[in-house]
């Protein structure tokens, strides 16, 4: 299916000639209808000689109405521009053409009606001359917009017509089926029996009945305190009057939604692939206008929404705009400002960074103006169709860029939902749904083993550095370290990293104590040192736990350490008692104190080398080995 909105002057013919051309009535409304004045939007289709679908999107053409046109015009890449041939060019003639201009229209065709009432070619010279300066113009065969004369009172030129749109058509770019959605909302109404509908131009990707849709601008609580987007499910789907099972773009289509009243959603919300579309209240634009100092509140157009903006200038072809409600944006949206004061458009906007950083600081507006520069020398001499993800262009390639020089890490799915690549270039995929900007994760690699260093150097007894306090000091999130911690060839094992080969080192002097400690042991097995010992070799708890860790020592208890071996070694010793034996004799048999021959005794109780009987007497249990280490 193709969608083509209609434009020009009031009371030009627009609607008699839709009507025309789909035997269809596009006013809606008994005033319409009564008036012979289309206020709010209409809609009709036709089948094409081709056999290929086409929908007119009907705009009303009176000054008063012209938000309600941009409603209709926004998300519609094609315009079918009507100038009346008793009348010529008009005021609203012109409105509607830097409408279309500030939009990057660039499909079109111009209509010269009630060609029966006055000779068609002043009107239609006049027209081509404004045209021939718009993006209708540079989008034209050979930079001139076709044209044709018709008559919607006699059927004159009808057939020319016709076949001017079978080539229009051809001529528009093909849409991405695959791509995400985002059906901006034109109208909302209830159907009896079925519920909230509504209706809008669907650009891109598909939609299908079950699908769930993520309502703009809505959020739910959750039990955790977050924010999620509210869901929808659509329960049906109709085009051209017809009911389907999924629907791809382009196409005007009408979604039956469950799970939502029709008071929720209007015109301007919008409808989206879940966890696709990042909103946002602050956007970077560039800016076409003439060159005059815009106001500081404007209303910006995007798709069918107008939502009013706070202006600032970023230089002389941009500005950023502070939005007074989120929009589901992405870089390389086209829309425009209007100051509904003076009716009239202020200036075309391209979306270049729906996410941009703060200015709070001095001069960096400056900043910020100089480093979008190119952004908008791209967006100004871009003439090619935006694609629905913006994903290829130069234009989201710098964009990304200045964003990875900015964070230096993001998401890919974030880069995504900004309509940026996901992998830019002068950057890596880095792993775990991340990417990094090459220098910035060169720097990471390189400071991770100087911060484990200097770690080392504070805690010499540590098992190594908590990984959660290198993340933290080198600013990553807890899903990249271990790649961060592999680039670097460092240990990433139980919470800790360490260098390869360093698990079993000790510093120097807690080497010489543990040796002294391991000689003692070598002569009394089971003689462990006394506290007083310990402190003289200046073996504290954490020096002991670092001897632990090493394999060199093991820990009783608190205040009772061993050789690794003693375990094995006290069973063979046990072995040689008459079975059961009693605590005494156990004690005398290792030739040590109740001190350590109680803990020792329990220790092998929970290895399994012992049973401790219901008299407090034990024996060894029959081929029982010793476990691991605790």
């Amino acid at each position: 299916m193709y969608v083509i909105a209609t434009a020009g002057h009031v009371d030009h013919g627009k609607s008699t000639l839709v009507r025309r051309l789909t035997g269809m009535e596009p006013d809606r409304w008994a005033e319409e209808r009564r008036r012979g004045l289309t206020i709010d939007l209409g809609f009709a289709w036709t089948r094409l000689p081709d056999g290929r679908p086409l929908a007119f999107v009907d705009v009303p053409g009176h000054e008063r109405f012209v938000p309600n046109m941009l409603a209709g015009a926004g998300p519609v890449a094609a315009a079918m521009f009507v100038v009346a041939a008793d009348e010529g060019w008009r005021a609203q003639s012109a409105e509607h053409l830097a409408a279309l201009d500030a939009l990057g229209v660039r499909h079109g065709l111009l209509v010269v009606t009630r060609a029966d009432l006055a000779d068609p070619e002043p009107a239609r010279a006049q027209a081509l001359e404004h045209l021939a300066d718009s993006t209708l113009g540079a989008g034209g065969i050979g930079g001139t917009v076709p044209s044709v004369a018709v008559s919607g009172r006699t059927g004159a030129g009808l057939e020319g017509l016709l076949a001017e749109l079978v080539a229009l058509t051809r001529r528009l770019p093909t849409p991405d089926p695959d791509a995400d959605v985002r059906l901006w909302v034109d109208r909302s109404f209830s159907v009896r029996g079925a519920g909230t509908v509504v209706t809008g131009t669907l650009t891109a990707g598909t939609i299908a009945v079950g699908d769930a849709l993520a309502v703009a601008g809505s959020t739910t609580g959750s039990t955790t305190g977050s924010r999620e987007r509210r869901l929808v499910r659509v329960r049906g789907l109709q085009a051209l009057g017809e009911d389907l099972a999924r629907v791809s773009g382009t196409a005007r289509v009408a979604v039956n939604l469950r799970g939502v009243d029709r008071t929720d959603l209007g015109r301007g919300d919008a409808l989206l692939t879940p966890d696709a579309w990042r909103e946002t209240e602050v956007v970077d634009v560039a800016l076409r206008c003439d060159g005059d100092e815009l106001p500081g509140s404007l209303v910006l157009h995007v798709g069918a929404a107008a939502v009013p903006a706070r202006v600032r200038p970023l230089g002389p072809h941009a500005a950023r705009l502070t939005l007074a409600r989120p929009l589901p944006l992405r870089t390389g949206d086209r829309g425009l400002l209007r100051d509904p004061g003076r009716h009239q458009v202020a200036a075309g906007v391209q979306v270049l960074d729906a996410a941009p950083p703060g200015l709070r600081r001095r001069g960096a507006a400056r900043a910020r103006a100089e480093s979008l520069e190119p952004a908008v020398r791209e967006a100004h001499g871009t003439a090619a169709e935006p694609s629905a993800a913006a994903g290829g262009t130069g234009l989201a390639a710098y964009v990304a860029g200045l964003h990875l020089r900015h964070h230096g890490l993001a998401r890919r799915s974030e880069l995504r939902a900004l309509g940026l690549p996901e992998v830019p270039p002068g950057s890596l995929d880095v792993g775990a749904g991340w990417c990094a900007a090459e220098d910035h994760w060169a720097e990471l690699v390189r400071r991770a083993p100087q911060e484990l260093s200097g770690w080392e150097r504070e805690q010499p007894l540590a098992a190594g550095m908590p990984s959660d306090v290198l993340r933290q000091r080198l600013g990553v999130p807890a899903a990249l370290l271990p790649a961060v911690a592999g680039a670097a060839h460092l240990l990433l094992r139980d919470g800790q990293v360490r260098r390869p080969g360093t698990e079993a080192t000790l510093p120097p002097a807690v080497e010489k104590a543990v040796r002294a400690v391991e000689d003692d042991l070598a002569a009394e097995p089971f003689a462990a040192p006394e506290a007083a010992r310990l402190a003289e070799l200046c073996l504290g708890t954490r020096e002991l736990a670092a001897a632990v860790r090493a394999g060199r020592l093991l820990r009783v208890t608190d205040t009772v350490v061993l050789l690794p071996g003693a375990p094995d070694q006290a069973r063979r010793t046990l072995a040689a008692l008459d079975q059961p034996f009693t605590l005494s004799q156990a004690r005398i048999a290792l030739g040590t104190t109740r001190r350590v021959a109680v803990p020792l005794l329990e220790l092998l109780d929970e290895r399994g080398v012992t049973e401790r009987l219901p008299d407090s007497s034990r024996r060894l249990v029959p081929r029982a080995s010793v476990g691991e280490d605790r």
